[in-house]
């Protein structure tokens, strides 16, 4: 994957700040590649299938009053400052030369936090452990760029355009927000809690559609090879629920998923990068 170096002008950098608080709360649920990371690693620690707990669009209880440490100076090692380069110039390719193109008049760029440990949001205040997450509620993006190596050594999954696949799948929660997507979905969780799950799966499969658009415009620009593709879909198989339940508790439960199948993640991912369409990424009209 070839990309021009970021300028830095959609990067919100907190990697000197600390955090004091409790977990996601409910103020504008948070959406993520990376959710189930969290819920994966407690159920690897304690034996209890934490997985087949969550619901459609969950979060966990905050903390009223968290409090922030002002931030110091950033130090950082070579391969942290390889992956802020490579989501700095993410960032502003998916934006700038995609989804301001697609949406021309109906977009508004993101920002992308950057952050360690754990981050205040207007969705409450997350861990690393929660993974990548998008926040509707201050149109933020956060990221602890310590993902990229769980991403890599955990889910074997590594490769720049698998770095920027995650961040295209957040960005693309963005892009339902300003659509109204986000807000209908989850309207729909509240009247049938009994479809929650399946509504949910529905939402990240599409975000998945979305960052394959992202491939096929860098496919188009002579940017992307059969390479950065496969690295891709490996990164989307790799954070199936399926794969994800069977790490964590050994059995595969599909009436607690909440992202998609790895299967499903693929194929998705695929059809946004096979037609570049966002009519395309219609998950809730497909059977």
């Amino acid at each position: 994957m070839r990309l021009d170096e970021g300028s830095g002008k959609y990067i919100e950098d907190r990697r000197g700040q600390s955090v004091r608080g409790g977990g996601l709360g409910r103020r504008g649920l948070p959406l993520g590649i990376g959710g189930f990371l969290l819920l994966l690693v407690l159920s690897l620690v304690t034996g209890k299938d934490f997985l087949s707990l969550v619901g459609g669009g969950g979060g966990l209880p905050v903390d009223p009053g968290p409090a922030s440490v002002p931030a110091g100076p950033v130090q950082e090692t070579a391969e942290e400052a390889k992956s802020a380069q490579l989501v700095n110039a993410a960032v502003e390719d998916i934006q700038d030369n995609v989804w301001m193109r697609v949406l021309p008049g109906d977009y508004t760029p993101l920002t992308l936090v950057l952050f360690r440990g754990a981050v205040e949001s207007a969705c409450g205040v997350a861990e690393s452990a929660t993974g990548p997450f998008y926040c509707p509620a201050d149109q933020k993006a956060y990221i602890d760029l310590s993902f990229y190596e769980e991403l890599d050594r955990r889910f074997g999954a590594p490769g720049d355009f698998a770095q920027g696949y995650v961040l295209a799948h957040e960005i693309g929660h963005h892009v339902q927000n300003l659509l109204g997507i986000e807000r209908r979905v989850r309207q729909l969780q509240q009247q049938r809690p009994d479809a929650a799950n399946q509504l949910s799966v529905r939402m990240e499969l599409q975000a998945d559609c979305y960052a394959g658009i992202w491939g096929h415009s860098l496919a188009q620009r002579g940017q992307l090879d059969r390479s950065d593709i496969e690295e891709g879909l490996r990164a989307a198989s790799a954070i199936g629920d399926d794969k994800l339940q069977k790490m964590a508790t050994g059995r595969v439960q599909p009436e607690s998923f909440t992202h998609g199948s790895s299967e499903q993640r693929m194929q998705w991912f695929s059809r946004g990068y096979e037609t570049g369409r966002v009519d395309a990424c219609d998950t809730f009209a497909a059977r």
